[in-house]
């Protein structure tokens, strides 16, 4: 059963937040899986382990402690988010494996324009060169995930300056935009979708 895939568009970050539990809370062994394509206004997010020293000055953006792995990171306008709604045991699909699947399709749908990405041992995410243009934090329930993976689109960078990224001091951000990729939030979240439910149909096929 294919995940559905929804559209959406520019919400806030909590009610989403919210959603997601209680979509994962409700759900039942018939629920079809969901992947929800998203853009959030301006907002920092903690993941439980999180350290607040991470969060290095305020420049007024709301900040919002979470339930999912990682340290600090920023969503905002011009990046698209994609959450996953998954039973993992269903798809018979590891934490590990699906963590590899999100990044394996950021790396493909780059380098579908030519620019080659990486993933880095003990850092989740996805880099090019040393600087990272996607980021990934999941927390599982009974088996089930949500939350999900951001990729810099078409964004102001900026508000990165005041975090270390993910927790590290220093890590350079990059976007889409910056590496020649000409898509829209839109387009990007489309295409990012597609190459999602192809690493999810290999790993479970």
């Amino acid at each position: 059963m294919t995940p559905t895939v929804k559209h959406l568009g520019r919400v806030d970050y909590e009610p989403t937040f919210q959603a997601m539990q209680a979509f994962t809370a409700n759900r039942t062994a018939a629920t079809p899986d969901e992947l929800w394509i998203v853009e959030h206004p301006p907002v920092y997010t903690l993941g439980q382990a999180g350290k607040p020293e991470h969060i290095l000055r305020d420049v007024g953006i709301p900040l919002v402690q979470i339930d999912r792995g990682g340290q600090v990171t920023y969503h905002g306008p011009g990046q698209v988010v994609i959450y996953l709604l998954l039973d993992l045991a269903r798809l018979k699909i590891k934490v590990r494996e699906l963590v590899t699947a999100i990044e394996q399709a950021v790396i493909d749908l780059l380098g579908n324009y030519g620019v080659t990405a990486e993933r880095r041992d003990g850092a989740p995410g996805v880099y090019v060169g040393a600087a990272k243009v996607a980021a990934l934090g999941l927390r599982i329930r009974n088996g089930c995930s949500y939350h999900g993976v951001s990729l810099n689109v078409d964004m102001d960078l900026s508000p990165f300056e005041a975090i270390n990224p993910c927790g590290y001091p220093g890590l350079q951000v990059v976007q889409t935009k910056d590496l020649n990729i000409p898509l829209t939030v839109g387009e990007a979240g489309e295409q990012l979708s597609q190459q999602l439910l192809l690493q999810l149909e290999r790993q479970h096929g």
